[in-house]
């Protein structure tokens, strides 16, 4: 059986705030971040995975001319380059390529305009078609997407070119009939709130409410729709317990290797046979 062609989407914002491809200090001792990225790149390389899949690109949407991308990618920078950090080994490979060989930018630059302007449901549609240009250049069969703060509409509309063929690796569990259900941008950060009994109930206030505590969280590969991570699940993971004084870099190095890592790699093996 022919391979099916992967795309990897992800936002190298997202990559660096979780110190991606640095050591993070765990409980007073160094401990190296993979990315999920990273991850696969050696699983395609080491198991079965790497038989039902080719990966022909890396594509992310951090804009150069964006302030705020600037700001959160100061240490990073928007490509790799000799002696500088970067969210992964600058001589990693997978199935024979340099993974900084396969980096492509397609800039989510309406993100600069602001969210009531009238030119920012056209700017997001011309990203959406950028994209699909470059998934379409690189032959996708499939995308994986990891960390991207995007909603997209027209790619994964019932009837496009790549409905049902973009999943989302998530930290967290989707199904909103899970009492360890974590949706949305904050999940990791959510958890670590609902392990201490809190509830956010205002993010941008950071205001809470007393709850009954939950200590577990996970993580969900899910099919991508026109929600915010509301798609039918392919695969989850409820494998990661939440200390009482771990930091969110602690719970995420934890939740990526004990829920994360085994949820991608399931959830693609799961996926293949139907692409």
């Amino acid at each position: 059986m022919p391979k099916a062609k992967l795309v990897y989407v992800l936002s190298l914002r997202n990559a660096a705030a979780d110190k991606a491809g640095q050591n993070i200090d765990y409980k007073g001792e160094p401990r190296y971040m993979k990315s999920p990225l990273e991850y696969l790149a050696e699983a395609l390389d080491t198991t079965p995975l790497g038989d039902a899949y080719s990966l022909e690109g890396i594509v992310y949407d951090d804009d150069p001319q964006s302030p705020r991308d600037q700001a959160a990618l100061a240490d990073y920078g928007f490509a790799w380059h000799p002696g500088r950090k970067w969210i992964f080994p600058g001589e990693l490979r997978a199935q024979g390529r340099l993974l900084k060989d396969m980096l492509h930018p397609v800039p989510s630059s309406y993100r600069r305009l602001p969210m009531d302007s009238t030119e920012r449901v056209a700017g997001k549609s011309a990203f959406e078609r950028a994209l699909l240009d470059k998934l379409l250049t690189l032959r996708a069969d499939a995308v994986v997407l990891d960390g991207l703060l995007v909603i997209l509409d027209e790619l994964v509309r019932p009837g496009a070119r790549f409905y049902r063929r973009i999943v989302n690796i998530h930290p967290g569990i989707t199904r909103l009939e899970s009492p360890f259900q974590r949706r949305g941008a904050y999940a990791t950060l959510d958890a670590l709130h609902g392990a201490r009994g809190e509830k956010v109930v205002d993010w941008q206030r950071m205001a809470t409410v007393a709850t009954k505590p939950v200590v577990k969280t996970g993580a969900s590969l899910h099919y991508v729709d026109n929600g915010i991570d509301s798609g039918e699940v392919i695969f989850d993971v409820l494998g990661t317990d939440i200390g009482p004084d771990d930091s969110i870099l602690e719970l995420r190095w934890n939740n990526f290797n004990r829920s994360l890592f085994p949820a991608m790699h399931q959830g693609l093996a799961l996926l293949a046979p139907h692409l």
